[in-house]
């Protein structure tokens, strides 16, 4: 389990449930309650007049009730914005006439964080910059760029993320807290899976996993969850077993997740029908989760793949009858599924269909590499040739 430190984490600004929800009344995926979560939003519209954000939020309402609605909240939250960002700038203009830099600092992040709370993106960008610049100590400053980042995931701004990311980073050279140096390995991991890099996300997952503390991003059932997706998709077998399915902190969560534990054992136990019902449920998270919804075809292909190659090891030939019954499936459908990924080259095996028999041909390894590098060193010497062309004349 993750060290108790709820109470020392980050302040979750933005709130990036907020933006989840954004994203569910956004797409068209059965078994949503959308006016539910609705009524969540206009909670803390209401709560932290978040007049900014309702002007960039209209075209994602399609009910004209709930643009009503909306046109309501941002006129009565632009009114409470105002007063308030004016006082937040008396008192900025009170602190440079008459404190200290400290005092200073204090007023500038004071506005940034409101204007980050109400969803003016570019002015609480803006703003954190503006503090960072008067921010002296190592420690503060790294929460400054973590705001930026948080602010980054709520809009996915890879350029803003990624940014900062490396400023932290070169930042943490200099030196830094374990408790931050976790916290960003953590923020790079979520954006690692947001962009498809699921080794590295793994990777940073499980450094973190005992200590986990990001609470401003997700909760910690969300976080293992994402954890064994990308485990799950870019770990060897027997990493499986030693991250995973003997990791005492994931098997904590596992046991109240029964979900996510049937999705994990089915394949490690080679159980391959209920493996391909527990991907229904994968599929339904991915495409209901922000960060994960654009990769649901590619990261159920290939655990389909993996799942396939995983059980073809296990043989020289294997009935094609055989391997359907084994997948819960139709002899047809792993006919043309098969075929699809042998075409492609990511199964190593050819189908006699004559005979009804699956035939694996596993790759030389050794041969293949000195293939490549023939291949490469080919080009090269091309590459040289043109090159010699070139200065010769």
């Amino acid at each position: 389990m993750p060290l108790d430190l709820h109470e020392e984490g980050l302040p979750e600004n933005p709130d990036l449930k907020v933006a989840q929800w954004l994203f569910l009344l956004d797409i068209d995926e059965a078994g949503i309650d959308k006016d539910d979560i609705w009524r969540q939003l206009q909670a803390v519209i209401q709560k932290d007049a978040m007049g900014p954000f309702c002007r960039t939020i209209s075209a994602v309402l399609k009910p004209q009730e709930w643009k009503t609605t909306l046109v309501r909240l941002q006129t009565e939250a632009e009114k409470i914005n105002e007063g308030e960002l004016k006082r937040l700038e008396e008192a900025i203009e009170n602190a440079q006439k008459n404190y200290g830099e400290s005092e200073q600092k204090d007023a500038l992040m004071a506005k940034a964080e409101y204007l980050c709370r109400i969803g003016d993106k570019d002015a609480a960008v803006s703003a954190f910059r503006v503090a960072y610049e008067k921010t002296v100590g190592l420690g503060y400053r790294l929460d400054v760029v973590f705001y930026l980042i948080r602010t980054g995931l709520f809009y996915m701004d890879h350029d803003l993320i990624t940014r900062n990311i490396e400023k932290a980073k070169s930042l943490l050279e200099e030196g830094g807290d374990w408790d931050r140096r976790n916290r960003l390995k953590t923020y790079h991991g979520l954006y690692a899976m947001s962009i498809r890099d699921f080794k590295m996300a793994a990777t940073y997952f499980f450094e973190t996993m005992a200590t986990f503390t990001s609470t401003e991003l997700m909760e910690y059932r969300a976080f293992v969850k994402y954890a064994v997706f990308c485990c799950m998709v870019a770990m060897d077998r027997s990493d499986l077993k030693e991250k995973v399915i003997n990791g005492t902190d994931i098997r904590e969560v596992l046991h109240g997740f029964p979900e996510l534990k049937g999705y994990v054992e089915s394949l490690y136990y080679c159980r391959y029908d209920e493996f391909f019902r527990s991907l229904f449920w994968v599929e339904q998270e991915f495409k209901c989760d922000r960060y994960l919804a654009t990769h649901s075809r590619y990261y159920i292909r290939e655990m389909r793949i993996k799942a396939y190659t995983q059980l073809l090891e296990s043989y020289r030939s294997v009935s094609l009858v055989h391997m359907a019954k084994s997948f819960g499936v139709g002899v047809e459908f792993m006919d043309r599924e098969l075929s699809q990924f042998i075409a492609t080259g990511r199964l190593h095996c050819r189908i006699d269909k004559v005979g009804g028999i699956i035939e694996t041909n596993r790759p030389d390894s050794k041969n293949h590499l000195y293939q490549q590098t023939i291949k490469q060193g080919d080009l090269l010497l091309n590459r040289i040739q043109k090159l010699g062309r070139v200065i010769n004349i």
